[in-house]
């Protein structure tokens, strides 16, 4: 009999230090993220149409 999982619980400490040596993000940097965060939105819209389709 497969097992079906409803809910996932994830959680995750992030400590931030000002002596990690951590750089703020570029702004070539922030444009890569803006184009990735634009391409999932784009793969989620096609899932969802996909969806209503059937």
């Amino acid at each position: 009999m497969p097992i079906e999982i409803k809910e996932l619980h994830i959680k995750i400490n992030v400590n931030e230090s000002s002596n990690s040596g951590v750089k703020p993000a570029a702004s070539s940097s922030l444009n890569n993220e803006k184009d990735t965060v634009a391409e999932c939105v784009e793969q989620v819209m096609k899932i969802i149409e996909r969806k209503k389709e059937r």
